[in-house]
């Protein structure tokens, strides 16, 4: 760490620095979050295992506009938020999701573990990446969302072979530089990412209290959101293409 940013900090009042660390501290938790849910599935409480990855998606929601607000990679920059955040969001996104699609009985018995395996591999490679993110924030291939994927295996319930073979092509997308929609940071249409962003927030919520089993219309629901999330850069890209 450079002398200067040494020097900012310790000017920096102790209350701030404090106040700074804190939201360190607000990420952190993200991992003992992630040792209650898989602490669940361990025991096969699916349900609670996702309401826990649920609090781990708020914390990650909430973490990074705090520190932009207080300043944390100026006043703290002994620590590195963007690393703890890594660290964090591999065993949120990946491990934990990971153990439940494999242990779950979703797959092909065979298949599971080298999946799992694959599951793994793939994303500590992608989290590796420099160019995990594009210049408009959207995410480049598919971003080891494998909590969302654990999610929607769980509610769709689909035969182990097509699981199987999604698990295996989800793999495959991570280093496909297609683009997929930061739910946050991308700029385009913001406000209708947000809103259903709430809206699949409230049905995941229904899903869990009743585990699992639901209505169609809320299946569906859930479904056209992850459509939107995934589909509508390249749907966005497609008509302008045909404007010109």
């Amino acid at each position: 760490m450079d002398q200067a940013n040494q020097q900012d900090s310790s000017l920096a009042p102790p209350r701030m620095r404090a106040a700074a660390f804190s939201v360190h501290i607000f990420t952190a938790l993200g991992a003992g979050i992630a040792l209650m849910a898989q602490l669940e599935a361990v025991r096969e409480h699916w349900p609670a295992m996702f309401a826990w990855l649920g609090a781990a998606l708020v914390i990650d929601a909430l973490d990074g506009p705090m520190a932009r607000r207080l300043n944390v990679v100026d006043v703290q920059p002994n620590w590195s938020g963007e690393v703890l955040d890594l660290v964090v969001d591999f065993v949120t996104y990946v491990f934990v999701p990971a153990y439940a699609i494999t242990a779950s009985g979703l797959l092909l018995p065979l298949a599971a573990p080298l999946l799992g395996i694959g599951i793994m591999v793939s994303s500590a490679l992608y989290f590796a990446d420099r160019r995990m993110k594009a210049d408009d924030n959207h995410f480049r291939g598919f971003p080891a969302l494998w909590n969302a994927v654990a999610f929607y295996l769980f509610l769709l319930h689909p035969p182990p072979v097509l699981a199987s073979l999604g698990v295996a092509i989800l793999i495959v997308l991570t280093f496909v530089p297609f683009h997929v929609l930061h739910p946050v940071r991308v700029v385009r249409l913001r406000w209708l990412t947000l809103l259903l962003m709430g809206v699949g927030g409230v049905l995941a919520a229904i899903v869990l209290a009743n585990d699992f089993h639901v209505s169609v219309a809320v299946t569906t629901g859930l479904c056209l959101i992850a459509a939107y999330v995934v589909g509508s850069d390249a749907a966005i890209r497609l008509v302008r293409s045909l404007n010109t």
